[in-house]
């Protein structure tokens, strides 16, 4: 059968081929249930065959589908069909079903020459913007790249395939293996590339590359093979941009060097922060060539210790033995120059501590606070009246230590202190906890403070179509009201989405039509409406036309049934 020809589910019809990627092929479609078109997106045969990689492809596109923003391409479905080969076996062919979005890949942008510096900042803020919305969904895209962002003829940002780099990544053992299916390996944070569990920073370093290859035409990091370019994703330091393209601010340098620091701990810690950084750049103030080599420095000081687990971890995470960096290291007198100071800072340490004795040197009228963290209130207040001091409880909570024990003293242990001082003891309660609100038929503006009131957090925001609710009004919370929950737990809301799925009626009796736009799914309001310029239906009167297209229309609209009536 013809790709022109295929039904996927009975519901997608394929048409014809716009796209082809490392991992799936997209096709122009039609939704034959709502009348609308979509993108599809079928997967390759290698990855159909694998049931485990079916499986986790089937919830991470789910999990993508909750969400809902201008910039991001939405997912409005995903399934299986069985297809069957000319010698009659059959086989799995996973799908997406995707909005439709007419416009320019950004890698297309990129390949056709360079992007001035005010629209590469617009299109990485639109970047970060989709990211600052699905982190806090709980969604980590993990395949950030050029390829994965489309521009719109009116110019808005929309980044596509949230969770499909997930279900890729997780079937795949090896740099070389998940390179080899996502595509290239210049947009791999260092945690990806060592095979470590990553979390939203990982999105913001692949952001920092995009912003990077923006600004200057080509990546911070080349290499003959995916390992050689992940080696030096870890152990590498990327030349600041202005010193490939000298019209780029230095602010810009301090940015982009941010963004790519090795340690997630360094970089900006979200979205958020990284956005208001990038839009910091345009206000005229920049960093002198010294400071940003002194970031360069925090960010990129030599480590020939981690340097060497690295090439450790990436010779296990592959079996690629072409590894090669592609840019000179360190100078090895540096290197040495390292070790001599260090050994010498070791050393003077060593033989401070040998003839430095405490116990000799505290005088008779003083004491050394002894160190009581984690023992029971009871043996801590007993071991400091021994030393004549005078422990005074403090109750705090905390989520470290069990109820009843120390968490902290103040001054603390190994403080020099005269004796009968009072030592302030700070024994723990436990984990504080708040009891959760009642958030049901809340806005979601007001469940997210009433969470803020008890000290809980808002967390992933799903919607879901109710016929009898406005927009953001919150349908239910996965914590029960009432209930004791600890403090800071992200409390994940179901909120209605406003709107309702309308079918075709074209066809439909008039009967059929209300009772269909009447039911407790939809509970829409229908109004049938003459037309005497077509030939009235013989038998009983048929739907004609309707005034509300099918797809998602506004809760309780009213829906005009186009009936022929003329003669």
């Amino acid at each position: 059968m013809s790709a022109e020809q295929r039904v996927l589910s009975e519901r997608y019809r394929v048409d014809e081929l716009i796209g082809r990627g490392g991992m799936a092929s997209v096709y122009r479609g039609q939704d034959l249930t709502l009348g609308r078109q979509v993108a599809i997106k079928i997967l390759k045969r290698e990855l159909a065959d694998d049931n485990a990689f079916r499986t986790r492809f089937r919830l991470e596109a789910q999990s993508a589908s909750r969400m809902a923003h201008p910039a991001i391409v939405r997912v409005y479905d995903a399934g299986e069909d069985t297809e069957t080969d000319a010698d009659g076996t059959t086989h799995q062919v996973p799908y997406i079903v995707m909005e439709l979005v007419e416009g320019t890949l950004l890698k297309d942008l990129v390949a056709d020459g360079g992007v001035a510096l005010p629209d590469a900042i617009r299109y990485v803020d639109g970047i970060l913007e989709a990211l600052e919305y699905s982190h806090r969904a709980g969604v980590v895209h993990r395949d950030i790249k050029p390829g994965n962002v489309m521009i719109t003829a009116a110019g808005q940002i929309k980044v596509m395939d949230f969770g499909i780099a997930r279900a890729v990544s997780d079937s795949s053992s090896t740099v070389a293996e998940t390179t080899a299916i996502i595509g290239t390996a210049a947009y791999l944070s260092p945690e990806q590339a060592k095979g470590e569990p990553v979390d939203a920073r990982a999105d913001l370093y692949s952001a920092g590359i995009v912003l990077y290859e923006l600004l200057t035409g080509r990546q911070p990091f080349r290499g003959e093979s995916p390992v050689a370019v992940a080696y030096q994703h870890v152990s590498e330091t990327p030349l600041p941009p202005s010193e490939l393209v000298d019209t780029i601010p230095r602010s810009v340098d301090a940015v982009a060097l941010r963004a790519l620091a090795k340690d997630p701990f360094q970089r900006y810690q979200d979205a958020a922060s990284f956005r208001q950084a990038l839009d910091g750049t345009l206000d005229g103030h920049a960093p002198t060539k010294k400071q940003v080599g002194a970031l360069a420095s925090e960010l990129y000081g030599a480590n020939p210790r981690q340097a060497a687990e690295t090439a450790r971890s990436l010779r296990q995470l592959t079996s690629d033995t072409t590894m090669r960096r592609t840019q000179s290291g360190p100078p090895a007198a540096w290197i040495w120059a390292g070790v001599a100071v260090l050994a010498v800072v070791l050393i003077s340490v060593l033989i401070w501590v040998m003839t430095s004795r405490p116990g000799s040197t505290v005088p008779q009228n003083s004491r050394i606070v002894e160190d009581v963290v984690d023992t029971s209130w009871d043996r801590a207040s007993e071991k400091l009246i021994a030393q004549d001091l005078e422990p005074r409880r403090v109750d705090q909570s905390s989520d470290q230590v069990v109820q009843g024990n120390v968490i902290r003293t103040d001054p603390s242990a190994g403080s020099t202190v005269a004796v009968g001082q009072a030592i302030t003891v700070y024994v723990s309660t436990g984990q504080q906890k708040s009891a959760m609100p009642n958030l049901v038929g809340m806005s979601s503006v007001q469940a997210e403070t009433a969470l803020k009131a008890v000290g809980l957090q808002l967390g992933a925001v799903t919607t879901r179509s109710d016929p009898d609710l406005a927009q953001g009004i919150v349908i239910s919370a996965d914590q029960t009201e009432g209930t004791q929950v600890p403090v800071g737990t992200r409390v994940n809301l179901t909120v209605a989405s406003g709107k309702v799925a309308l079918v075709n009626l074209v066809g439909y009796t008039v009967d059929a039509a209300t009772r269909d736009l009447t039911s407790d799914a939809l509970k829409l309001t229908p109004s049938v409406v003459q037309d005497p310029s077509c030939p009235a239906n013989a038998g009983a009167p048929i739907v004609a036309g309707q005034s509300l297209p099918p797809g998602d229309v506004p809760v309780h609209s009213t829906v005009e049934l186009r009936v022929c009536s003329g003669k």
